[in-house]
C-alpha cells in the first residue's frame, strides 16, 4: 500500500495505528442458521445461568484425533529475555481421543481415552458418567455430531429419563463450555509437550487433568440469551448488508 500511494511504511503504519485498523489480522466466525437456534440458546444459557439445584449439569464433548507430535530436536529451556523454543518440525507417534465431561458449577472434570469417537465409544463413556452419578439427575449438553443422536444412543437414554441431553446450536459449539476447557488443554499441556507415544501423550493430559481438579475454576457463563441475541442480530445485518454490496 505504501508504494502504491507513494508514502512511507511508516506513515501507512501510524495511520493504521490512529484508525485501530490491523489488517494482518483476521479473525473467523459463523452465523448459525439453526432454525432452533434460539429456543436452544435459551435452554443452553438457562442452565448455565439457573443450574437445577438437585441435579448436576455437564459440558461434554471429545476432543478427537489429538496427535503424539515428537520434536526432533530437545527444547531450549526458558531463561530472562528468551522465550522456551521448541523445533518447527516433529515425528507423529499415532493419535487418541479424549472424551471430557465438566460439571460446570464446580469445574471439575471426568475424562476417558477412546482409539475412536464413533457412538460406540460415546455410548461407552454415557455409561462412565452414569456409573459416576448413578442417582442424581443430570443435564448434559453435547453438539450436535451424528454419534451423539444415534439410535442406540437414543434407546439406552430412553430406559433413563434422570439423563437430559441438550444439544447446543448448529455451528454454535461456542455454547458448550468445554470447548474453553480443551483450548486451555491445548495450550497448556498439548502444544508445549513431546511424546515419543500415545501412552506418553494421555499419562500428560491425565497428570493435567489431576491437577486441573486438584484446585477446579468453572468457567463462569455471563452473556445472557437477550445479550446474544443482539449480538447476533447486528452481526447478521452486517453480514447482509455486505452480501449486498
Amino acid at each position: 500500500m505504501a508504494a502504491r500511494v507513494g508514502v512511507s511504511h511508516a506513515t501507512v503504519a501510524r495511520i493504521w495505528n490512529q484508525h485501530n485498523l490491523q489488517p494482518h489480522r483476521t479473525a473467523t466466525f459463523k452465523i448459525s442458521n439453526d432454525p432452533k437456534f434460539e429456543e436452544k440458546l435459551h435452554d443452553v444459557v438457562g442452565l448455565y445461568l439457573s443450574p437445577p439445584e438437585h441435579a448436576i449439569v455437564l459440558s461434554v464433548d471429545e476432543k478427537s484425533q489429538i496427535q503424539a507430535l515428537n520434536r526432533t530436536q530437545k527444547s531450549l529451556p526458558m531463561f530472562s529475555g528468551r522465550l522456551k523454543t521448541m523445533t518447527h518440525d516433529y515425528k507423529r507417534n499415532g493419535t487418541t481421543t479424549l472424551f471430557a465431561a465438566m460439571n460446570v458449577v464446580d469445574g471439575t472434570v471426568l475424562a476417558d481415552f477412546k482409539p475412536r469417537h464413533r457412538h460406540r465409544e460415546w455410548l461407552d463413556f454415557l455409561k462412565t458418567i452414569d456409573e459416576t452419578y448413578p442417582t442424581t439427575e443430570l443435564h448434559i449438553f453435547c453438539d450436535n455430531y451424528a454419534t451423539h443422536k444415534h439410535d442406540r444412543v437414543k434407546r439406552w437414554l430412553a430406559k433413563r429419563p434422570r439423563i437430559h441431553i441438550h444439544f447446543t446450536p448448529t455451528s454454535g459449539s461456542w455454547m458448550n463450555l468445554i470447548e474453553r476447557w480443551f483450548r486451555d488443554l491445548t495450550e497448556k499441556c498439548i502444544r508445549r509437550g513431546s511424546f515419543n507415544s500415545v501412552a506418553q501423550l494421555e499419562t500428560a493430559i491425565w497428570n493435567y487433568i489431576d491437577h486441573s481438579n486438584d484446585s477446579p475454576k468453572p468457567f463462569h457463563w455471563k452473556a445472557s440469551p437477550t445479550d446474544i441475541l443482539a449480538k447476533v442480530s447486528r452481526a447478521r445485518a452486517a453480514l447482509d448488508k455486505v452480501q449486498t454490496e
